[in-house]
């Protein structure tokens, strides 16, 4: 019979953990060594306006190198999160230049800042709205996509069951934990993560683990 799973320390699974155990024998071996891991909030103090800036920023960089830029940007409004308006009312090209952004990012702040300050996007309402409804909300953004809107639902709005499937770093720790020859493409990341249901954030927060270790 085979026995139940614990952490490494002894003390028994909580039941999101024990699910991933019992699905995918993988997971149990992550978990096992790794957890219990928890979910390092950082929703840029709460401001969902200063959320969605700083993972637009976050797209395809490191997280050191994500902060440096998202910390020069907010320089140039005092050190202080700027309101749509005030983005909005910025010149763009020294803004840019100044904070180390790139054209493409630069259009999807100014996009972000226009849809908020139109009221076409309303910020307050997301955390009563089902997750396929978040993203469309954001997706109607120009620059915001499927990478985006993942980071948003899980580190500010803490959804359960989230597949950040698209993530350089899920795909790589899928590619190694689960020994496939090849980087695994976001289709069969998401076949993989079926088993994982409803906890599939969780899966997430040990697969980045795995990459710190």
């Amino acid at each position: 019979m085979e026995t139940r799973p614990t952490y490494s320390d002894g003390r028994p699974l909580i039941a999101a953990d024990q699910h991933l155990a019992e699905r995918d024998h993988t997971m149990r071996r992550l978990i096992e060594r790794l957890g219990p891991v928890s979910l390092e909030i950082d929703d840029a103090a709460g401001d969902r306006f200063a959320a969605l800036i700083l993972a637009i920023v976050s797209q395809q960089l490191s997280t050191r190198v994500a902060r440096a830029i998202y910390g020069r940007l907010l320089d140039q409004f005092d050190g202080r999160v700027p309101t749509a308006a005030q983005l909005l009312a910025a010149d763009p090209d020294p803004l840019r230049e100044a904070a180390g952004l790139s054209h493409a990012k630069s259009r999807a702040l100014s996009s972000l800042a226009e849809h908020v300050e139109a009221g076409k996007l309303d910020l307050s309402a997301l955390p009563e709205m089902p997750d396929d409804d978040v993203r469309a909300a954001l997706t109607a953004v120009t620059g915001i996509g499927a990478w985006t809107t993942d980071m948003f639902l899980i580190f500010n709005l803490h959804r359960s069951d989230v597949l950040a499937a698209g993530d350089l770093g899920i795909r790589k720790a899928v590619q190694r934990e689960y020994d496939l020859g090849d980087l695994p493409d976001t289709p069969t990341t998401t076949r993989l993560a079926e088993p994982w249901r409803p906890h599939r954030t969780r899966a997430c927060l040990y697969l980045w683990r795995s990459l710190e270790t």
